[in-house]
């Protein structure tokens, strides 16, 4: 199993074991002792980096393993592994504006059911509950703004191998993503427009 080191560390630089070694295709599938690259997964994208000099060009879930997809091969051994910053942060604040607008739409009656964090396409998706409360854009958008404002910390709890983010008081959830460590390091986040198809309400939004 790779140990998971973005579970408990922001650090963008570490040095890994590097367990093996091989091709696929036209690309070379390197396995670790542990990483720092978060997978594609949870409705969030990749990171993206370096192991030495070699390109990191897409990372996957595989069973307990973690494959980071590079260009050229890696020695076995120790290396540096790199994370790229900017895509990280990116993904990172995606991820955290997600939670805050599924926190709130529950608050008013709503159940969160499936998220996207993508660039240029992030939407969380709620089915009512017993009562729900008529939400817009306006309503959402003074909540987490509010929400923002406090600058609230982020709180993390791994217990019995489950991870847990949370931010200051509101309720966490079971998540293995990648969060900003307060909420201002959010900026803005706008939310652009709601749409209800077949009961199932999505609230799309994005960073400025």
């Amino acid at each position: 199993m790779t140990l998971r080191l973005f579970f408990h560390s922001d650090d963008l630089k570490a040095n890994v074991e590097v367990l093996d070694c091989s091709p696929r295709e036209h690309e070379f599938a390197v396995v670790l002792h542990a990483t720092l690259f978060h997978p594609q997964g949870g409705g969030q994208p990749c990171d993206t980096g370096w192991i030495g000099e070699s390109q990191v060009l897409r990372v996957v879930q595989d069973g307990p393993q973690i494959v980071h997809y590079v260009d050229c091969p890696v020695a076995l051994g120790m290396a540096e592994i790199r994370v790229e910053a900017q895509r990280r942060q990116l993904n990172a604040r995606l991820h955290s504006a997600g939670h805050l607008i599924g926190h709130f739409a529950e608050t008013r009656g709503w159940t969160p059911i499936k998220a996207h964090h993508w660039p240029g396409e992030s939407r969380v998706q709620f089915q009512p509950g017993e009562n729900p409360k008529e939400l817009d854009i306006s309503i959402i958008q003074q909540g987490i703004d509010e929400w923002i404002a406090d600058d609230l910390p982020r709180l993390i709890t791994l217990r019995e191998g489950l991870r847990e983010v949370g931010f200051g008081e509101l309720a966490a959830y079971g998540c293995g993503g990648t969060h900003v460590p307060r909420l201002q390091e959010l900026g803005a986040v706008t939310i652009t427009s709601l749409s209800q198809k077949k009961g199932t309400l999505s609230v799309h939004y994005h960073l400025t």
